[in-house]
């Protein structure tokens, strides 16, 4: 199988809770999130190529006078960037763009993955391949008091009925940073990830994921307060 890491880069024009949220000016950046998240993936060594697939001339405009080689443009049809779009369609859709090798999927609201953070997934992703592991994805783990259907998740309280938060069993959240995974397996389980796939923890703030309104404005609050660099 080809060893080429393919990065997916989904990009849908019409957020409907924050407008341009793709492309709209955010913190230093006048083409916001998409020139933020090609600067990091450009700068990252272990990444081939970058498949932009997008709805937005805007975007796609944008990309195309990057003048980059790596990266490849897809002008995506409507009924696959509609809010009623499933994951699901979209993982069929990656697959048709990117047939072998290795595909990462990222998007432009998680911000603060930098090229560092992607290298250091990448090479993690490729070390347990050998280690029985088939794909990665990342995840924030979450040490609260966690309930479902009236009851405790992640403890007991028979046993205790406050225990201390620092001993509870952690919960994986999925933070939609990255997920990494083989072609083969996009096309033997019309998924993006495997069947047992390697959970790499980011921390809160690395793993922040731009959706409302109030995520934009705390994202640029963070760079301007130097608490994550982009």
């Amino acid at each position: 199988m080809s060893e080429l890491i393919s990065c997916f880069l989904p990009c849908r024009k019409g957020s409907e809770r924050v407008p341009r949220k793709n492309i709209k000016p955010f913190a230093n950046f006048a083409n916001g999130l998409i020139q933020v998240k090609l600067k990091q993936l450009l700068a990252c060594r272990l990444v081939d190529n970058i498949f932009v697939s997008s709805d937005d001339d805007e975007i796609l405009a944008y990309a195309a006078g990057l003048n980059e080689a790596r990266i490849v443009l897809h002008e995506r049809d409507g009924f696959l960037a509609s809010s009623q779009t499933s994951t699901d369609a979209l993982v069929g859709h990656a697959h048709s763009l990117i047939s072998e090798g290795h595909i990462l999927w990222t998007h432009v609201t998680s911000p603060f993955i930098s090229e560092n953070i992607y290298e250091e997934i990448i090479r993690c992703y490729q070390k347990n391949l050998d280690e029985n592991y088939d794909s990665l994805m990342t995840t924030t783990e979450l040490h609260g008091f966690l309930w479902q259907g009236g009851k405790p998740l992640n403890y007991d309280r028979m046993l205790e009925k406050w225990p201390r938060t620092q001993t509870l069993e952690p919960v994986h959240e999925v933070n939609s940073g990255v997920f990494l995974a083989s072609a083969e397996i996009y096309r033997s389980d019309n998924d993006r990830i495997g069947s047992r796939p390697y959970l790499y923890k980011l921390n809160k703030l690395i793993s922040s994921d731009i959706d409302w309104p109030e995520d934009f404005a705390l994202a640029e609050c963070m760079v301007e307060k130097g608490l994550v660099r982009i």
